[in-house]
């Protein structure tokens, strides 16, 4: 006798479809995660050897400027890309994103050091954060819009959340792979040639991501449409959407800058700010992997069910009021203690914000430049805001002398956030009023 019914096995079925499909397509957006992460924590490394300078201020510096660079490419890759995947297909274009990423993280993870081949080396290194960048700017709209079009009805803000959950895992398994590497080598030999590690681990998983991106399907949405504008007729609708990229792009500034500051600058921050121990600064970011991961799933579901627009005001009005007092707290007596509890604080803004605004940019975005147009917005953010939190953070510490000075720049990007909320939300409620006034006069 048989203990299930075909209805339910088809059920069974369909679930482990949809979840397959969710982890083929956020494979890449790991990767690209891991890699970006591998090249904040091990910044004072890097600088030391492909940016070698008599300060370890400037150093620092211009390794967080190549870090940033590589976002400036964002919204090239996004228009270029975008416009691809928009044209071609979802599956189609997040394969050309996957190779485009993994050469330039191959390239970065072979370049020998300065002492070797001089000026050639941080050249190399900027090419490949280039290609990471260039290839970033269409990887997240891709997998994002991906992601929106199979969810099911009332589901969409819980599924695409998935696509930023993917990349707290590349974010727990590059911090502990750090701290495992802390625990078996010296600074010297971390320092030395230890730090390449975590970079060959990430060459060594993209055939796999490979063969998960190929088994993809196209979404039935896309296959559904009559017709599939040229990119150029895509660059043109992008174009004249400028005003929806703009509101989107400040809208995404808040998580984008949160995320950079609570992950890739948290070992930085610990260690050369706060002056704790390189192993309570991975502790620390591990922690904040998993609680990111926690968070963006709740805040997707509970937008599906309250609607975007509260979750995307309450949170900004909560950094604002709270990001630089926590930040001051912590810095005036530094410890494990309260360095985990201020960071688990600003996560818990990042999941609940990130998760509903995902599905809310793709919302906005004219059906025919979906990706185009969300790649554009989140990669300007990025590249404006998110990118350079490192960078802008170590100035503004240096140049204020207030260790807690990061907090002003996350309360701005909470502004942004804000603003393009009350805005594109009063146009919205004002079209829908029009539309209801329209059929009650008819």
């Amino acid at each position: 006798m048989h203990s299930s019914t075909p209805a339910a096995r088809s059920g069974t079925h369909t679930r482990s479809s949809t979840f397959g499909a969710v982890v083929r397509v956020t494979s890449g957006n790991f990767l690209e995660q891991f890699d970006f992460f591998l090249f904040g924590f091990y910044a004072t490394y890097i600088s030391r050897i492909f940016f070698p300078s008599s300060s370890e201020f400037a150093s620092l510096m211009l390794t967080f400027a190549v870090f940033g660079a590589g976002f400036l490419m964002r919204p090239l890759g996004a228009i270029v890309l975008g416009a691809y995947i928009d044209e071609v297909g979802r599956r189609k274009g997040l394969i050309v994103t996957l190779t485009i990423m993994a050469s330039g993280t191959i390239l970065i993870a072979c370049v020998p050091a300065y002492d070797t081949i001089g000026l050639l080396a941080p050249a190399l290194v900027l090419l490949g954060r280039l290609l990471q960048g260039f290839s970033a700017g269409a990887e997240l709209g891709g997998v994002s819009v991906y992601l929106a079009e199979m969810a099911t009805p009332g589901h969409r803000g819980f599924y695409t959340s998935w696509q930023s959950a993917s990349q707290q895992v590349a974010i727990v398994v590059a911090a502990a792979l750090g701290y495992l590497l802390n625990h078996w080598l010296t600074t010297q030999e971390i320092g030395a040639w230890g730090w390449r590690i975590p970079f060959f681990v990430g060459c060594a998983i993209v055939p796999v991501i490979f063969l998960l991106r190929r088994t993809l399907k196209e979404t039935a949405e896309f296959e559904a449409r009559p017709r599939h504008p040229g990119t150029r007729e895509i660059w043109n609708a992008t174009l004249k959407n400028w005003r929806a990229v703009f509101a989107g792009m400040l809208l995404v500034a808040m998580t984008t800058t949160t995320f950079y500051l609570i992950t890739v600058y948290t070992p930085t921050f610990g260690k050369t700010v706060l002056k704790l121990s390189t192993a309570d600064s991975l502790i620390v970011t591990v922690c904040v992997g998993f609680s990111n991961f926690l968070w963006l799933p709740i805040g997707g579901a509970l937008s599906d069910r309250v609607g975007r627009k509260p979750i995307l005001i309450a949170i900004p009005v909560l950094a604002i009021c709270t990001s630089y007092p926590a930040l001051h707290w912590l810095c005036a007596a530094p410890s494990f203690g309260r360095m985990l509890a201020v960071l688990l604080w600003l996560s818990f803004f990042f999941g609940m914000y990130n998760g509903a605004m995902v599905a809310a940019l793709a919302e906005i975005m004219p059906v025919e430049v979906r990706v185009a147009g969300f790649s554009l917005a989140f990669s300007l953010a990025t590249a404006v805001f998110g990118g350079f939190t490192p960078a802008v953070s170590t100035y503004l510490i240096e140049a204020t002398g207030d260790k807690a000075a990061p907090g002003y720049w996350l309360s701005f990007a909470a502004v942004c956030g804000l603003a393009a909320t009350l805005a594109l939300y009063r146009r919205s409620d004002t079209a829908r009023r029009a539309a209801r006034h329209a059929i009650d006069g008819t």
